[in-house]
């Protein structure tokens, strides 16, 4: 039987660039993305340029329903996922209250119930099978305080706790679980999210979804709890620890009022 690797948001930015990174090893795909035609190009040009199987999923992360269609058509078609990539994700920026609850409710949605159903129902299938991977996306946003990015920064704490959680649960039933927390890097998510990139981060420490992509999948290898790409994230990650609460939420909310477009 065939095994796959599920990526969901795998149009654009790191979860494209983790797709033609595991179709560069071989594998075969089951691609999941809420439009249609850029989930065909993206097929398409994976088949071409890699020679490998792609299934596609139209799947409306921010609909539950749509979500649990997904999952239904997978068990119905009995596709077997050994690696669950949980990429879709995206942001609100600015003041929380003055956000759209649909736009924040979506974000919980994606960010955060779509990604623990997909974890429940393909976890649920790889405990029983005694093997797979799963790996979460997260933030190094996740591990502090978010003024004006309130609700994505909760939520890709949930993501982070959530992984290292079930990795434990997990471990014993041959399923492993990592957590992947890159810096800033160059993908259509802050367009999206109105936030200028070229006030996140100066130009030369912006990764590219490539090299995020490829430090990511050469880690998973190695089975690591937490992925933090290149040596200024880890730092970035660890230095919450360091100082007073207080001040880091001061420090993180004047960096995000200035990057809010």
């Amino acid at each position: 039987m065939t095994a796959y690797t599920l990526i969901t948001g795998a149009t654009s930015g790191i979860g494209l660039a983790l797709a033609h990174e595991f179709a560069r090893r071989g594998d075969a795909l089951l691609l999941v993305a809420r439009r249609a035609e850029a989930l065909a190009d993206t097929a398409a040009t994976l088949r071409a340029q890699h020679g490998v199987e792609v299934l596609e999923r139209v799947c409306d992360l921010a609909d539950s329903a749509s979500v649990s269609a997904l999952i239904a058509g997978i068990e119905r078609d009995s596709l077997r996922v050994a690696r669950l990539i949980n990429n879709a994700g995206f942001a609100t920026a600015g003041a929380f209250v003055d956000q759209s609850w649909q736009a924040e409710r979506d974000l919980l949605m994606v960010n955060v119930l779509s990604l623990t159903q997909l974890c429940h129902a393909i976890g649920g299938q790889m405990a029983r099978a005694g093997g797979g991977h799963i790996l979460n996306v997260a933030s190094i946003t996740g591990f502090m305080p978010g003024p004006w990015m309130s609700n994505y920064a909760a939520s890709k704490s949930f993501v982070i706790i959530l992984s290292e959680s079930l990795r434990e649960e997990l471990a014993e039933r041959g399923v492993k679980v990592s957590v992947l927390c890159p810096g800033t890097t160059r993908s259509p998510f802050f367009a999206k999210a109105n936030i200028a990139i070229e006030k996140a981060a100066p130009d030369k420490l912006i990764m590219s979804p490539e090299e995020v992509a490829r430090i990511t999948v050469a880690a998973m290898e190695r089975n690591p709890a937490i992925i933090v790409p290149k040596w200024r994230n880890k730092l970035l990650a660890i230095a919450p620890r360091l100082g007073p609460r207080w001040l880091l939420r001061k420090v993180v909310a004047s960096l995000h009022k200035s990057v809010v477009a």
